[in-house]
C-alpha cells in the first residue's frame, strides 16, 4: 500500500474513534436498571469494539507510515468531534473552541504541506 492510501486508512480510523466515543456519551445519556446493564449493553460494547478496530488500524498504519504524522492524523479526533457534537448532539462551537480547532487544521496544513 502506498502512504497516501495509508495515511487517509489511518483518518478513518480516527473517525472510527471519534464514532464510539459519541457512541459512549450516548450511552451515558440514558438510564439503567443497574450498573450491569449500563456497561453491558449493545451500544457501549459495540463503542469499544470500535475503539479497539481503530486502535489496531492505527498501529498497523504506523508500521508503513512515518511515525511523525501521527500527532498530525491524531489531532483530526477533535475536529471530528466537534463535528459530530454539532451535527448529531446539537452543541455550540464558538470562541475559544473554533479558534481552536481553526488552529489545529491551520497547524496540520502547515505540516503536511
Amino acid at each position: 500500500m502506498n502512504n497516501i492510501l495509508l495515511l487517509l486508512v489511518m483518518v478513518l480510523a480516527v473517525l472510527v474513534s471519534s464514532v464510539s466515543q459519541a457512541m459512549l456519551k450516548v450511552s451515558a445519556g440514558k438510564k439503567y436498571k443497574n450498573r450491569l446493564q449500563e456497561y453491558l449493553n449493545p451500544l457501549v460494547i459495540t463503542a469499544y469494539l470500535l475503539f479497539f478496530a481503530a486502535t489496531f488500524i492505527m498501529i498497523y498504519s504506523l508500521k508503513y507510515v512515518p511515525l511523525s504524522f501521527a500527532p498530525i492524523v491524531e489531532a483530526l479526533g477533535y475536529v471530528f468531534i466537534a463535528g459530530i457534537g454539532l451535527l448529531f448532539f446539537k452543541e455550540k462551537t464558538r470562541g475559544k473552541k473554533l479558534v481552536g480547532l481553526l488552529l489545529i487544521i491551520v497547524g496540520m496544513l502547515v505540516v503536511t504541506l
